[in-house]
């Protein structure tokens, strides 16, 4: 089976668990053929691709940064037809119309595909003179009527590159076989733009598309925009217009696409809510690699008895300001208990905060008037010499705390349990469904009852055992790599029997058998070779 893997921003170029998911899945799956196509977003990513396995057959990437002038002009009816497709595209995103967006998109994609890209014609002054109509129709919200010229010019600039797969030569297949349209299934790594790639190949193509989220990109968008991600903050009339846009692609694409796979309850409760229909949603939790817990996990050794743990990312979102409050409560029942924090990475002014109360609430103390004193709160990093792996970081204490009030799916609190710890978390997200009632659970931003936790499990070591061994337990029944490839192999069978209507072979099943095509780029396929005309010189 082929499969043509689209990811954005992640796999085979960036680091962390986005792009670790993917590369798990497709090592998990040699006897498949894997195809891939990435959105890059910087020039930097594209330098640092991880090494492949031989079935990946070829990698396909696309710079959403950078530049995208083809050159290319339109006649005065290309003209006349983009202006019309893109009346219907901003029509829709300002007024909320998923018909009339999808309309246009496909319109505009259709453009691109007979004549070329469309990078021109999205910037000129003719797109946004549509758009400002389009902001002072009615059915436009207040804020986006009130938008500015400067407001228009930037949201149509930020159009241009989350559109510019629509003018991709990645769709029709070549002489060696390859592209979007000869796969058998498209699979995106994600929602929002890594998705439209499939969403236009099951357009013009019937290729069935399945898109999983371990992160909702809709979700994240309006996160990023609450204060949760960095960078410049847009205008209300854009930010409005960034998240009609998004919507309304996330609305399509749940409607478009033959499965889904959120990768939790969570997830699944935001695509039903945008209009992915239950029966065409299977939740598939991510993979981890359990052997790399297995030592800590599998140990008599419980940890330091008196010492809490929480590792991440140090950020807002992680709200470690609230978990110090709460360790100064701790501290007062508990004068032996230690707090380590684990940082993966870290925002440099969030962490300098934290370093700042930490040093506030708790002075250095020392056993003696000639020992060093030291600070009951340790900021240290994954892979320092005291835990050179999140393993051995976990396994320092006997509670693993998550002090969160913004989460998807907490990996560490998996690792955590993994490691076969207890853990104290707040209730944000898929921690529920995470924990499953092997660990305790307490609202957000309350330090008072993140402490109240804490402190129970400290004083009782049986309780923290046992929970930490039934959370091992579900750990490894349902967060494993194992897991994970399996559901995933039985969802591309699945699709691949289903059919979708292909061109190719009328929606039948393995209607091109599988020797008609041979893998890799030193040659190409039997049936994309045209036949030799029987009245020339060769075929005498």
């Amino acid at each position: 089976m082929r499969i043509g893997l689209l990811t954005e921003g992640g796999y085979p170029y960036a680091t962390g668990e986005a792009r670790l998911w993917c590369d798990r899945l497709v090592r998990g799956l040699p006897q498949h053929e894997f195809e891939l196509y990435a959105l890059s977003r910087s020039a930097e990513q594209e330098r640092a691709r991880i090494p492949l396995p031989q079935h990946v057959t070829h990698v396909r990437t696309a710079p959403l940064w950078a530049p995208a002038d083809d050159g290319r002009t339109y006649s005065r009816r290309e003209r006349r037809r983009f202006a019309d497709c893109f009346k219907e595209l901003v029509h829709g995103i300002c007024a909320g119309a998923p018909d009339p967006f999808a309309a246009g998109l496909y319109g505009l994609a259709g453009l691109a595909r007979e004549q070329g890209g469309l990078y021109a014609a999205l910037r000129s002054e003719s797109a946004v003179r549509a758009l400002e109509a389009a902001c002072r129709a009615p059915g436009a919200s207040r804020t986006v009527q009130a938008a500015h010229v400067a407001d228009l010019l930037e949201f149509v600039d930020a159009l241009e590159c989350m559109l510019r797969p629509l003018s991709l030569d990645w769709y029709e297949e070549d002489a060696r076989g390859e592209g979007l349209g000869a796969v058998d299934v498209c699979h995106a790594a994600a929602g929002g733009v890594a998705a439209l790639p499939g969403l236009l190949a099951k357009r013009f193509f019937g290729v069935p598309l399945l898109v999983t989220e371990y992160g909702v990109q809709l979700r994240a968008h309006y996160l990023s925009h609450l204060g949760a991600g960095q960078g410049e903050e847009p205008r209300p009339a854009v930010r409005a217009l960034l998240a009609a846009f998004h919507l309304r692609l996330a609305s399509e694409i749940y409607a478009r696409a033959d499965f889904l796979t959120p990768g939790n309850a969570h997830a699944r409760r935001w695509q039903e809510r945008c209009g992915a229909t239950r029966e065409r949603l299977r939740t598939v939790y991510p993979g981890m690699e359990a052997d790399r817990f297995a030592t800590v996990g599998e140990s008599a050794e419980r940890g330091d008895p008196d010492t809490l743990v929480w590792a991440g990312r140090v950020e807002p979102a992680k709200d470690l300001i609230a978990l110090l409050h709460a360790f100064a409560e701790v501290r007062r029942a508990e004068p032996r208990a230690r707090l380590r924090i684990f940082a993966t990475a870290a925002d440099p002014g969030y962490l300098a905060d934290c370093r700042s109360l930490a040093a506030q609430l708790f002075p250095d103390e020392a056993a003696d008037s000639v020992t060093v004193g030291e600070n009951p709160v340790a900021f240290e990093e994954i892979g320092g010499p005291d835990a050179p792996s999140a393993a051995e970081a976990y396994g320092a204490g006997r509670v693993v705390v998550l002090s969160s009030v913004i989460e998807g799916f907490p990996l560490t609190l998996a690792e955590a349990m993994l490691c076969g710890r207890a853990t104290v978390s707040t209730d944000v997200g898929a921690v529920r469904e995470v924990i499953g009632g092997t660990g305790l659970v307490v609202p957000p931003r309350n330090p008072r009852a993140l402490a109240e936790a804490c402190l129970s499990l400290l004083g009782d070591a049986e309780r923290a055992e046992r929970l930490g061994a039934a959370a091992r337990a579900r750990a490894l029944e349902l967060f494993t790599v194992e897991q994970n490839v399996a559901a995933f192999q039985e969802i591309y069978l699945r699709l691949l029997a289903k059919g979708s209507g292909r061109s190719d072979g009328g929606g039948i099943p393995f209607a091109r058998p599988p020797e008609a095509r041979v893998p890799g780029h030193w040659t190409s396929p039997t049936w994309a070779k045209p036949a030799p005309d029987p009245t020339s010189e060769a075929a005498v």
